[in-house]
């Protein structure tokens, strides 16, 4: 299925939603808790519980992105300057909280360099001051990385507001600019600038609110970059030196960055198709792909249905979710949901099962 098959065919499905007659009322009692949601052997149990704290003391806005350090706590960000960073323990008991300067804290990605764990943090910036930002895991400030616009490739008009960063492990940083004007950005492990790829359009190599970015050492090949291309509905993998490999359609779904745990990918929907056509504002999911790059399961949305070798649209089936923005995955493959406007809330636990 190409993009305009693609249109058509969503289109088509919306329109089937609207006139669909509704089905016939039926109260279920059962809670949330009881709920178990996705498909094949990637199935959950919903615990809205998990992670509330008191939003007087620790209030949050959006909770954008969460990392787990090697001693198991999950560690979260927020653009809430009251407490940028929220440390819990996989019971969702509060450990510790630190930052008070970022106000558009966005994307949190942990760089584990052997003697130490480090943090990089993106601020997007809207304020004017776009921040990209390494922290030892207290917020200590170790480097803070020069925007292209300093740096003079980027032109006076060229907006910059990153939001994700991927480590290699020889120590590259690779910087999306997912808000502003939709290049990676390339440094060495010093700060030196490299290069930059991608950019707005709608080309193979190109980008469509480039949300997220990855580094994918699965198998036995040289590691790969997966590279969100939201707009698209899609991942788009690239080498390290930046040269464009492949796209990953995916039907319907807006998704955020890419999260490699063993041999899957697991990612946040933002929202899926139906947003776009005036049926719900709150349509997120979440999404898993296996090493294949095929989808295996969509808790809270649809069962990935592949037609001919083509995946078909993937749309929110259940209304747990309003904007999925990440997925982090614990040793147990538990998984931590965070939500962008999700009215103030906090992460949704989903229980392997």
């Amino acid at each position: 299925m190409n993009r305009r098959q693609f249109v058509s065919t969503t289109a088509r499905t919306a329109a089937g939603l609207a006139i669909m007659p509704a089905a016939p009322s039926v109260i279920v009692k059962r809670t949330l808790s009881d709920q178990i949601i996705g498909h094949g052997d990637f199935r959950y149990r919903v615990d809205l519980e998990w992670g509330n704290l008191d939003p007087m003391a620790h209030p949050v806005k959006n909770c954008h992105e969460m990392v787990q350090d090697r001693s198991g706590r999950l560690i979260m960000i927020t653009d809430e300057t009251k407490n940028n960073i929220l440390i819990y323990d996989r019971s969702g008991k509060l450990l510790d909280s630190w930052g008070t300067s970022f106000p558009y804290g966005h994307g949190l990605t942990l760089s584990d360099e052997g003697d130490a764990e480090y943090l990089w943090i993106c601020d997007n910036g809207f304020d004017g001051n776009a921040q990209v930002v390494k922290t030892t895991l207290d917020g200590r400030e170790v480097m803070r990385l020069t925007s292209p616009k300093e740096l003079g490739i980027y032109g006076e008009d060229d907006n910059f507001y990153p939001t994700e960063t991927a480590v290699s492990a020889n120590g590259d940083v690779y910087v999306a600019d997912g808000y502003g004007s939709q290049w990676i950005l390339q440094y060495a492990a010093d700060g030196t600038f490299i290069r930059k790829f991608g950019g707005r359009g709608d080309g193979d190599a190109e980008f469509s609110t480039a949300h997220g970015v990855c580094v994918d050492a699965r198998g036995d090949g040289d590691p790969t970059l997966i590279c969100t291309s939201r707009g698209h509905n899609a991942f788009k993998r690239f080498s390290l030196d930046g040269e464009y490999l492949e796209t990953m359609f995916l039907p319907g779904a807006f998704v955020c960055r890419a999260v490699i745990d063993e041999d899957m990918l697991y990612s946040g929907v933002c929202w899926s198709r139906l947003r776009y056509l005036n049926q719900t504002p709150d349509s997120g999911f979440v999404t898993i792909l296996d090493d294949r790059g095929r989808v295996v399961s969509n808790p809270g949305g649809t069962q990935p249905e592949y037609r001919g070798g083509e995946l078909q649209l993937m749309l929110q089936q259940e209304s747990i979710f309003n904007h999925c923005h990440d997925v982090c995955v614990d040793q147990d493959k538990n998984l931590y949901v965070c939500q962008w406007n999700a009215n103030q809330t906090y992460p949704i636990r989903l229980e392997r099962v």
